[in-house]
């Protein structure tokens, strides 16, 4: 996931470890290139767009290229400085953010997997990170498959997050990023989660 939900980080919080999938192919209209974030507005999509390859062939998560000729970025970090500049925690988390912004990885897999690692340290989740060997469309019974159960387009029942004190609005906008939970809580979120 692109800035990972709080859904997602509530269940990283209960699991042993995470399982990292990296053999899958990309899909579209997830939150693999995507999060949400609120604004004055209201909420407000963020994408990363891809360089796009031959649209019959499948590719890997890992494979997927960001396209920097779109100048995503700064139009993220202007809209996360407009949305949060005024969040109680904002400048004591979004210089790391901003690093990994500016370091400009060249696949998606690595940039949303250096946030992943980022926001797992900002919480203080001391979590074992493994990554998938080979694809599997069937899990163990051990392993939660949050692969296509955080989506865009799925609320699921059994992902709820509880309210918090939010920047904008005056009803709880519950599918957010994490940096949403992270600029507004500080270094409660972890309690948050919990």
């Amino acid at each position: 996931m692109y800035n990972p939900s709080v859904q997602y980080f509530r269940q990283v919080l209960q699991s042993d470890g995470l399982l990292i999938e990296q053999h899958e192919n990309y899909v579209k209209q997830s939150y693999r290139n995507r999060c949400h974030v609120l604004t004055a507005q209201g909420v407000v999509p963020l994408s990363v767009p891809i360089l796009k390859g031959n649209s019959k062939d499948k590719t890997i998560i890992t494979e997927i290229e960001i396209d920097y000729s779109q100048k995503w970025y700064n139009v993220h970090w202007r809209t996360i400085q407009a949305a949060y500049g005024r969040a109680p925690y904002f400048e004591f988390y979004s210089d790391y953010i901003q690093q990994v912004y500016e370091r400009q990885p060249k696949y998606l897999f690595d940039l949303n997997f250096e946030l992943l690692k980022l926001y797992l340290k900002l919480l203080k989740l001391n979590k074992p990170l493994l990554f998938t060997e080979a694809y599997q469309s069937e899990v163990p019974t051990n392993v939660l498959d949050l692969r296509n159960r955080i989506h865009p387009k799925i609320i699921p029942d059994n992902l709820h997050v509880n309210p918090y004190t939010q920047v904008f609005g005056k009803q709880f906008v519950p599918e957010l990023s994490i940096i949403d939970l992270l600029f507004t809580q500080g270094p409660a979120s972890l309690t948050y989660l919990t």
